[in-house]
């Protein structure tokens, strides 16, 4: 019988071993960790926001690279085809605000638990604690094709060496390997290594939907401080990259939270190459001319209370030192004696407060990876690679990226759900 062999065990792993059992040929389902699906236990803080319920459209607008490589992937296989696949699993799901979806029991288990039952029934040969350490391809002494676009000339994928030496061979490889974020559950760039040594072009890496450090000490000073009905801008090198309203989180090194993570899905380079900053307004649904009769009325009412306890209707009370510093007003001076010059540069802070971007924390807070296998040696189609025939690539392992809610898994179910279903034995 003929055999594919699907390297990783995480969520396009998981779904290209399903799509790949259903193509007449045995599937062996490869994973060097005890378990499947250790990252998919920690998406969505143990919950799992396994897709996002929007329609595709809606869905490849919030892809922030390489998008129109997904389409026949997510038109093949979308989030509707995704979630009947789950419930059917035994996974109950419903959908939250943003059109987030998530399991019903709140537990991620619940989803790992599902995909590895389908897995089971499926007849697909599991090999938990086995690491791969190459593909093999081609006859012995056969060169790599020089172009991506040999057509008939590819060399073929035979199988595969593993760490203790045994070879696995195999009509079909896929390959799930993951990114480098989360690398405490094994995410450590083999499949990186895999694309490189078959001859396939990486793009550089780096950490992405990752929180930020920045250059202020003042956003230190507000550690734990959460901001809700905020919007930020990314502007880079003068361009404006990401502009959104909702939630910011202060760190001891920084910003976080969901805004900020999204942004720094836009910021290429890591912030690092060109000035990058944020730009916060700290109140969206005011205009400037509205937030002037709010603090002339405020102002009014406490004429005769110093500056820094006039603000208490405006900020929460550990950000209040923080704007009257940065305002360069002092903080003891009766409101009924600042200038109206003052008063509006106060205004034009508070709605274009900057925070500049030094880079981004590490992988190990990267809910995704930027970066991967890039997409021009691969077959949008069937994601088969342009360079070896029989070899396939889904998942994070890719150059695709998208924002938070969902997107990143759906690439992962689309990608995977496709190789798998391509890797039919070529007659």
């Amino acid at each position: 019988m003929s055999k594919t062999i699907v390297i990783g065990g995480g969520a396009a792993g998981m779904m290209a071993a399903a799509a790949a059992s259903c193509q007449g040929h045995h599937v062996v389902l490869v994973e060097k960790n005890e378990k499947l699906g250790k990252k998919l236990f920690l998406t969505g803080k143990g919950r799992c926001n396994v897709t996002n319920a929007a329609d595709v459209e809606t869905l490849l607008s919030h892809v922030c690279t390489n998008a129109k490589f997904l389409y026949s992937a997510f038109y093949g296989f979308d989030n509707q085809a995704v979630m009947e696949l789950l419930e059917r699993a035994g996974c109950p799901l419903k959908t939250e605000r943003g059109e987030r979806v998530f399991p019903v029991s709140d537990h991620s288990s619940d989803v790992i638990g599902a995909l590895a039952g389908l897995l089971r029934r499926r007849g697909v040969e599991l090999r938990l604690h086995t690491e791969v350490k190459e593909l093999l391809w081609g006859k012995e002494g056969e060169k790599l094709p020089e172009s991506a676009e040999n057509g008939q000339d590819k060399p073929a994928i035979r199988g595969v060496r593993l760490k203790d030496g045994k070879i696995l061979e195999a009509d079909a490889v896929i390959v799930c390997t993951g990114g480098l974020s989360y690398p405490s559950t094994g995410s450590t760039g083999d499949g990186f290594r895999f694309a490189r040594e078959t001859g396939h072009r990486v793009v550089p890496c780096r950490p992405s939907l990752v929180p930020l450090e920045t250059e202020e000490a003042w956003c230190r000073e507000l550690m734990g401080l959460s901001l809700k009905n905020v919007a930020l801008r990314l502007v880079c090198g003068g361009r404006e990259l990401y502009r959104e309203q909702g939630e910011m989180l202060f760190t001891h090194f920084g910003v976080s939270g969901p805004l900020v993570l999204t942004a720094s899905c836009y910021l290429r380079g890591g912030g690092k190459r060109e000035a990058s900053v944020l730009w916060l307004d700290l109140k969206p649904a005011l205009s400037k001319e509205q937030l002037d009769k709010r603090l002339i009325r405020d102002f009014e009412e406490q004429k005769k209370k110093q500056f820094k306890n006039a603000l208490g209707g405006l900020f929460p009370a550990k950000l209040i030192p923080v704007m009257v510093r940065l305002s360069g007003i002092p903080g003891e001076r009766p409101v009924n004696g600042i200038t109206r010059k003052e008063r509006e540069d106060f205004i034009s802070l508070i709605k274009n407060l900057p925070i500049t971007v030094k880079g981004t924390r590490s992988y190990a807070e990267a809910i995704i990876t930027q970066g991967g296998v890039d997409v021009r040696d691969v077959n949008p189609s069937t994601m088969e690679s342009r360079r070896i025939s029989g070899l396939y690539f889904a998942g994070e392992v890719l150059d695709l990226d998208a924002q938070t809610g969902g997107f990143n898994l759906q690439i992962a179910w689309s990608t995977g759900h496709l190789a798998g279903e391509s890797s039919r034995i070529k007659k």
